[in-house]
């Protein structure tokens, strides 16, 4: 064979080439990720937008509220919304979270007759709860309770309804994983509430019933429009769903989703009373002042759950090896720590500064735990992946699991530690629950992706919910 003579030039050619090509792979590499990541990041963006409107507008109504109402008729509105975050906690369990997992896996086909039978659940449960607090606030009238109380649970037993309503049409396009017109509803009735109770306020119409009132016009009106919107947008194929069968899934996942939350409950706030006990009230608002501060944290990873809790149920309900399943949970880990880490590394430089800004000076002494709270939360951050994708693996109950096992940590070891160390011992006692959550998840995910369960086909589905009608 006859030998070809390479010249030093023809190396350095060859060298270039193939740097050439490399380059262009690179290249071509990146513009993917870029694709992949950008569409991901707007909606992410309008995502976090919604509910900064949506929480925005509730903490600016509570503030305007205790500025321009009596203090008699403000405290009415305080214990009577009280009672719609208790509404909001059922019906979050089940029917928004259920929603988001079935609606993003099982209903995908068919949204369009699911979100129908939803609304009739919504009628069933709004006519319980006007029943219910119709009820209370028409006996709290009669035992003569202190002026404005019986107006305040009559506004809350119209509004409930209808804030309920608009929380469903926002979250009916997440499962489409389509945040825009969720994000133009959510101004449009921040605009209309804030505008109405100020000129509620300067014709002196003012009250805990009025302001409610307006709540739920705002509300319905909104979501009303938002319902003709989707309609228009869902496909009409699909037969009609049998809501009964619906209600009985919803039940199924809910009453785990609704145990889970008050597992979850457990440790983000015994330590306040037992603070309260052991040392005093003050370091009860010490506590509360520097969790402050996750606040926004949650907010953001709440806002997100409404868009990846769908994609994460499509995911786990599509026939493949499981590797999917497994990167996007590896994924939605890394981002619950990567929006904590660089949170908390804007945060801390700044915790003096941002003290003496948010609290007019007072809790400096405490400024200092910080960094120590920003332990427990990046846990918590790195806990929200796996979480959600047993979530989106309809297996509340390997959430509720895990949130009982790490209630049980914080409380063994935090009770002890907070009567001994006080502020500091209460910070470990959160955190204790923080870390026990995300190793009780991930070592759960892991399990379960490990079993790697075959998902139920359609034909097996409709035969399932046949048999139930």
């Amino acid at each position: 064979m006859q030998q070809v003579d390479v010249t030093p030039a023809d190396k350095v050619a060859a060298n270039a080439t193939r740097g050439k090509l490399s380059g262009q792979l690179l290249g071509a590499d990146r513009g993917n990720l870029i694709k992949k990541v950008l569409p991901w990041a707007h909606k992410g963006g309008l995502t976090i937008i919604d509910q900064g409107l949506i929480s925005g507008s509730n903490f600016l109504i509570s503030v305007l509220l205790a500025r321009w109402l009596t203090a008699e008729q403000y405290g009415a509105y305080a214990i009577a919304f009280g009672f719609f975050i208790l509404l909001q906690l059922v019906y979050q369990s089940l029917v928004l979270e259920p929603m988001s997992v079935f609606g993003g896996s099982t209903y995908r086909g068919n949204l369009r007759g699911y979100i129908g039978s939803l609304l009739w659940i919504h009628i069933a449960l709004s006519l319980a709860i006007c029943l219910v607090f119709g009820a209370t606030a028409g006996a709290s009238r009669l035992l003569g309770l202190p002026a404005g109380m019986p107006g305040a649970l009559a506004g809350v037993t119209i509004a409930s309804p209808c804030v309920l309503f608009f929380w469903m049409a926002r979250r009916s396009f997440y499962l489409q994983l389509s945040p825009n017109q969720a994000v133009a509803g959510a101004f449009v009735y921040a605009s209309f509430v804030m505008g109405a109770l100020w000129f509620f306020y300067q014709h002196h119409l003012l009250s805990a019933f009025t302001a409610f009132v307006l709540i739920a016009i705002g509300s319905l009106g909104t979501g009303s429009f938002l319902m003709l919107r989707l309609r228009t947008a869902l496909r009409s194929e699909g037969s009609k769903l049998p809501t009964r069968a619906i209600w009985k899934q919803h039940w199924n996942y809910g009453a785990w989703a609704l145990m889970s939350c008050f597992a979850s409950w457990v440790p983000a706030n015994i330590f306040y009373p037992i603070l309260g006990s052991f040392t005093g009230m003050a370091q009860s608002g010490q506590l509360k002042a520097l969790m402050n501060l996750t606040l926004p944290l949650e907010q953001t990873k709440a806002a997100l759950s409404m868009l990846l809790l769908p994609y994460a149920a499509g995911v786990q309900h599509a026939k493949d090896d499981g590797s999917r399943a497994k990167v996007l949970s590896l994924r939605m880990t890394l981002l619950g720590v990567g929006m904590a880490v660089v949170y908390w590394a804007l945060i801390i430089p700044l915790e003096k500064p941002l003290f003496h800004l948010l609290y007019s000076g007072r809790y400096m002494e405490v400024a200092h735990q910080i960094p120590l709270v920003a332990v427990g939360s990046i846990f918590w951050s790195a806990a929200y992946g796996p979480a959600l994708a047993l979530r989106g693996m309809k297996s509340p109950a390997s959430v509720f699991a895990a949130y009982t096992f790490s209630a049980v940590a914080s409380l063994v070891i935090g009770i002890p530690a907070t009567w001994a160390f006080g502020l500091t011992g209460g910070i470990w006692g959160n955190n204790v629950a923080d870390i026990a959550s995300f190793a009780a998840v991930a070592f759960l995910l892991h399990r379960k992706l490990k079993a790697d369960p075959k998902p139920v086909s359609e034909p097996e589905l409709e035969a399932a919910i046949s048999q139930e009608t």
